[in-house]
């Protein structure tokens, strides 16, 4: 076998183990950035899911699971640690009494407005050696990746 076709072989797996190797080190670079504000990622991706314009009006949780892609009962138990903190509010969906809408409480905002600025910096140096057409052709890579993932499931 060639040099080229082992290195053609083993592409996959190579890049698999490089997203694993940069989500530990943004997830522990990033957790220094959160224990400053006793919060963890799972809450970070929360606040941030309802920080996104035009989700004022919130979440349902059937819309967190499916936008942040964990399991329901994991969420459930992140969100009642929210909830206690006073970070997030579950309300009445108005469009289905049966379900809940998670809205980001005043607190929630301040505080995702106090640390968002410090995870922003973190990604602006991170990604600082890359081109903005390169930042989005990973985007593509990585939402088609995921796109994969999810659909073979």
């Amino acid at each position: 076998m060639t040099k080229a076709a082992i290195s053609i072989q083993h592409t996959p797996e190579k890049l698999f183990f490089r997203l694993y190797q940069a989500s530990n080190i943004s997830l522990r670079r990033v957790a220094k950035i959160l224990d400053e504000f006793n919060m963890s990622a799972q809450q970070l991706s929360i606040l941030g899911s309802l920080s996104r314009p035009g989700f004022q009006s919130g979440m349902t949780v059937s819309e967190m699971v499916n936008y942040l892609l964990v399991s329901r009962q994991s969420l459930n138990g992140v969100l009642n640690r929210m909830e206690e903190a006073g970070y997030v509010r579950r309300l009445v969906n108005p469009d289905d009494q049966r379900s809940r809408r998670v809205v980001l409480s005043p607190l929630g905002r301040e505080v995702f407005a106090k640390m968002r600025p410090r995870l922003l910096e973190f990604y602006r140096v991170s990604l600082s050696e890359l081109s903005e057409r390169e930042q989005e052709d990973g985007i593509r890579s990585l939402d088609y990746i995921i796109e994969r993932m999810t659909r073979d499931a």
